[in-house]
């Protein structure tokens, strides 16, 4: 048997490596150059493959009519996307014996799409896991072969949730791989209407709204935050990333609108509804601020938050 394999990230590198030990052949992987603009805090696919003496290639376009021609010319069994970025399209798909399919980073068919791990985050989700499918037309919308849950604790951030999609991952391909191999895999239609389809997620889409409660607030913090671009607010017109936070239960604050404060060697962020966090890591105008630096603070009153659509009766 052999596989054409689409890759990138943690995912892409663990699931290859799952079908390097169960000595699947892999003549080609088609992978993503890792741009300067990004934080690439991820393992490489391009080196894995070249470890192995696997071809690699950064194709732009894997649609285009050529690049499908040389997929042709392989003639693989199987073809697999494994966090590839790009969509692709039924001639693709078309050109496996054994069909194509792809490792999506949650329990379809809920949060299709892009970024559905910082999704469910966001979302607060308390589960969420992988799902090996089948590809057709349709983003995310093929049977099901493989799934593995894995739970989303309350103060998880999204990072520390894609840790453990990618171990979800490589123990649901690992355990149906022979299977596929042997041409017995179960497969499961998907009912889309039991789940919904998610775009991509922008650097200013991490704006914090203060109307919301804390609990939704503290969502988005986690969902965003590093390696992502993090959560931001602004405060007399300087711009504050707020990285950790916990929800204070039970309590109100007492300022008169959203706003920042420090009491006690503590900080703590007010929504406008009076709901409280406990800010645990922020940076203001590149300088980190950590639960060391808020033990040394003195008492220092509320800074509020710009643009608020409301102040508190």
């Amino acid at each position: 048997m052999n596989a054409l394999v689409f890759a990138y990230h943690n995912v892409g590198y663990r699931c290859l490596s799952v079908l390097l030990a169960h000595g699947v052949n892999v003549p080609l992987v088609v992978t993503h150059a890792d741009s300067a603009h990004e934080n690439i805090w991820f393992s490489s696919v391009a080196e894995l493959a070249a470890s192995h003496g696997i071809e690699v290639s950064t194709s732009e376009d894997p649609n285009d009519p050529q690049f499908v021609e040389r997929i042709l010319a392989i003639e693989p069994d199987f073809l697999f996307s494994f966090y590839y970025r790009r969509m692709l399209k039924v001639p693709l798909l078309q050109i496996p014996r054994h069909g194509a399919l792809n490792m999506h980073g949650s329990l379809l068919p809920k949060y299709r799409g892009r970024a559905p791990v910082n999704w469910a985050v966001l979302k607060g989700e308390r589960e969420t896991g992988a799902t090996l499918h089948y590809m057709v037309e349709k983003p995310d919308a093929g049977d099901i072969v493989a799934q593995q849950a894995v739970p989303i604790l309350p103060n998880d951030t999204a990072r520390e949730v894609f840790d453990k999609v990618t171990l979800a991952a490589e123990m649901a391909f690992d355990h149906v791989l022979p299977s596929l191999l042997a041409g017995n895999a179960p497969r499961q239609a998907q009912d889309l209407a039991r789940g919904s389809y998610y775009g991509g997620r922008k650097p200013e889409d991490g704006r914090i709204d203060w109307s919301q409660s804390n609990n939704q607030v503290h969502n988005l913090v986690r969902a965003v935050a590093p390696p992502y671009p993090g959560a931001f607010t602004t405060a007399q017109g300087r711009k504050i990333y707020i990285y950790a936070t916990r929800v204070v239960e039970n309590v109100r604050g007492s300022a008169q609108a959203a706003a920042l404060y420090c009491t006690d060697g503590q900080c703590y962020a007010q929504c406008q509804d009076r709901g409280v966090l406990r800010v645990l890591a922020m940076e203001v105008d590149g300088v980190h601020y950590g639960e060391k630096e808020f033990a040394r603070m003195e008492t220092v009153s509320p800074t509020y938050f710009d643009s608020q659509a409301t102040m508190i009766s």
